[in-house]
């Protein structure tokens, strides 16, 4: 992964290359942000700039040895830790994630290998449903810090820099992330720890004390459009308007430009707003069992999917059409439902959808959280059209 292979993310890249070319990498750094901004990627253009042999002013060679087995993430000073789903417990005297062989990331390398050299932008989502299921959450568990440590503590085999990469760490429970505390803080020499998040605030505060945050913004929308027309030859207007829509997450603007019909959970989105308005409890709560029966990851994504479109139909409440982008079914429907979007609710509206997006996060009962959360949303728009 070369650094000019990310999409926009020039102000990070140019930390990053600086900090090397100043000789001042430090052992720990957390790449945060919003997801499809580019932090994975980031991470291994970074580590593979560190162990290039013929590293150029704003890139990695990509031609030598190192740079060789980055590009297909076969190097083997190069380690990842990301979720999986977890055996189950043979009693309660066992490890937290050991069933009759336990499981660590590993097992799953050739998957993570394909995945992320087919789409380095993979949100959470992806990555469960090349697992297998996309209604679980996985996890990072004891028994893999075990292996972190075990790892870490070998010498290189090539490379002058050891580095392991730690997808989303807010997945590891507190065991795992006690666990690894004490090597966090004083690692082996020449050797890089790598944490990519996108929720920094569920990951354990003893943990984030001893990293550099690395802030990966949303993409520039010109950056994103500017991609678009360059990879797959579209036409710029187009472009423009899958930037404009996808909000700075480039794998958005993937899956937009990918789908074959409309967004999945416009349905959703409607007939919580029609059930709400029309007060019918019923229909209210046979929509909270049917969003309860998807995994936490597309609920999330539903939930951020509502927010946008709750925003848009704010925006065309104030008639700002100009800056509006919405599609087909999505276009009708807010300009319909726009009245009832307005500067007497909106603030709340978004409350409570990154209310149920972080109590979705901490594994809380999706049944309850949506039931709340649409019973709150009936009082939301009860009366406050302001139709002229």
């Amino acid at each position: 992964m070369n650094f000019k292979d990310i999409v926009g993310q020039e102000l990070a890249k140019q930390r990053l290359i600086k900090s090397v070319r100043d000789n001042r990498i430090p052992h720990a750094q957390l790449f945060t942000g919003p997801e499809g901004t580019g932090k994975l990627a980031l991470a291994i253009a970074y580590a593979q700039y560190i162990n290039c042999s013929n590293k150029g002013e704003t890139d990695s060679c990509g031609t030598c040895p190192s740079c060789h087995k980055y590009s297909k993430l076969i190097h083997p000073d190069l380690h990842f830790v990301f979720p999986i789903f977890l055996t189950e417990k043979k009693s309660d005297d066992d490890d937290d994630d050991k069933g009759p062989s336990g499981k660590l990331s590993d097992i799953f390398i050739a998957q993570w290998r394909e995945a992320l050299l087919e789409n380095p932008y993979i949100s959470e989502t992806d990555w469960y449903e090349k697992l297998g299921s996309d209604k679980k959450q996985g996890i990072i568990g004891v028994t893999e810090s075990s292996e972190v440590i075990r790892k870490i503590s070998l010498k290189s085999y090539e490379a002058e820099y050891k580095t392991m990469i730690i997808w989303l760490p807010e997945r590891m429970n507190i065991q795992a992330a006690n666990r690894l505390l004490k090597l966090i803080e004083e690692p082996p020499q020449k050797t890089v720890f790598l944490l990519v998040t996108e929720s920094p605030d569920h990951i354990l505060k003893t943990i984030l004390s001893r990293t550099q945050i690395i802030k990966v913004p949303p993409i520039n929308r010109e950056n994103i459009a500017t991609a678009l027309v360059d990879r797959f030859q579209m036409n710029p207007s187009k472009a423009n308007d899958i930037s404009h829509i996808a909000n700075g997450n480039y794998q958005s603007a993937l899956k937009i430009l990918n789908a074959d019909e409309a967004n999945p959970y416009f349905n959703f989105y409607r007939d919580l707003m029609r059930h709400c308005w029309t007060k019918d409890v019923p229909k209210l709560l046979g929509w909270v069992e049917k969003i309860s029966g998807l995994g936490r990851e597309k609920q999330k994504e539903f939930l951020a999917y509502a927010l946008r479109l709750t925003r848009e139909s704010f925006m065309l409440n104030l008639g700002l059409n100009d800056i509006v982008y919405l599609n087909g079914e999505e276009s009708d429907f807010g300009q319909k439902f726009s009245p009832y979007i307005n500067e007497k609710n909106i603030l709340q509206f978004n409350r409570e959808f990154n209310l149920a997006i972080d109590h979705i996060s901490r594994n809380g009962n999706a049944q309850i959280i949506f039931t709340d959360m649409t019973m709150k949303m009936v009082k939301l728009i009860e009366g406050k059209s302001n139709k002229k």
